[in-house]
């Protein structure tokens, strides 16, 4: 039997992060010691290596607890396809993102002209071949993962507040 730091040495993981799994519903100790010490046996130890396996993979805790619930085939399949898609969506938002960046840096009169407006920035995203739909998925994915960056960077375009809080909502549709 390993207690929690045993435990979160073993696994190369805090010792807060078994017991946040522990509050999570994710993972059990074996024992409760009367002086409130926790205990992690073999079967413990099974299941936070198919925890660590699924995080590894960037699967959220609320369909790892489903996956450690209803370990099925089906089940399996359907939150990795889920995942699977997520990371795609993700990486065609960072694909957009890069093109925006090498229009900007090969956009002839960047260096020369003193400031980006949002006529500026719409042209070099469509010249970059992103659809309004591109823009709509770049914006959504700005705003989820730096909301105070994105809101810098509407900021930077000179647009009034008004038209930022458009944009900020529109972004979280």
């Amino acid at each position: 039997m390993l207690t929690v730091s045993q435990l979160a040495e073993q696994f190369g993981l805090s010792r807060a992060t078994l017991l946040y799994y522990e509050r999570e519903g994710l993972l059990q100790p074996a024992v409760r010691a009367a002086n409130g010490y926790r205990y992690y046996g073999e079967q413990e130890l099974a299941r936070l290596r198919r925890i660590t396996g699924y995080r590894s993979y960037g699967v959220p805790i609320a369909d790892i607890r489903e996956l450690l619930e209803r370990e099925t085939n089906a089940t399996i399949e359907r939150v990795l396809r889920r995942r699977f898609e997520q990371l795609e969506s993700e990486i065609r938002a960072l694909r957009g993102q890069q093109r925006a960046l090498v229009a900007i840096l090969e956009h002839s009169d960047f260096h020369r002209q003193p400031a980006m407006t949002k006529a500026r920035w719409t042209s070099i995203m469509r010249a970059a071949g992103m659809s309004e739909e591109d823009m709509h998925s770049w914006h959504r994915e700005f705003e989820a993962r730096e909301p105070g960056a994105h809101q810098e960077f509407l900021e930077s375009l000179n647009l009034d507040k008004a038209e930022i809080e458009r944009i900020r909502a529109w972004s979280r549709e």
